[in-house]
């Protein structure tokens, strides 16, 4: 039984073994790039995120990752790295590249055309990378 799955973990276990199956991404080395500069951060992603919400939450991880994208696209150019990140996770939760496409041009209906044009670009750079497989 991993960590995500046992009840004795704790929650920083059960975070760490659900941030890296959604994201693909070591833990430690997220908790290392903010080592020098917020390393409490690290921490309350693992607990409180990926450990209590996303645990918790009866939401499949395919309506999670909808929800996700659709709130960093809302957040604009400052979460747009988190957005191409969220984006990857979404493929891999199994929403399709037009999927992503077509939710981002709905949000032109209610945060703006702008918004929805920069989202639209961070997807395309996404979809780019993992097409030349960079972004894997």
């Amino acid at each position: 039984m991993n960590a995500m799955n046992n009840p004795a973990a704790s929650r920083f276990e059960q975070g760490q073994a659900r941030f890296e199956s959604v994201t693909g991404i070591p833990a430690e080395l997220f908790a290392a790039s903010l080592e020098d500069v917020a390393p409490r951060f690290a921490r309350y992603v693992m607990e409180w995120e990926f450990g209590d919400m996303l645990g918790e939450s009866i939401l499949g991880s395919r309506s999670r990752e909808i929800v996700a994208i659709t709130s960093m696209a809302m957040l604009g150019a400052s979460a747009a790295p988190i957005l191409k990140l969220r984006i990857g996770t979404a493929l891999k939760a199994g929403v399709s590249r037009q999927e992503i496409i077509d939710i981002f041009i709905q949000l032109a209906i209610s945060a703006g055309f702008p918004l929805a044009l920069a989202a639209i670009h961070v997807a395309k750079e996404k979809f780019t990378e993992l097409d030349a497989g960079a972004g894997e």
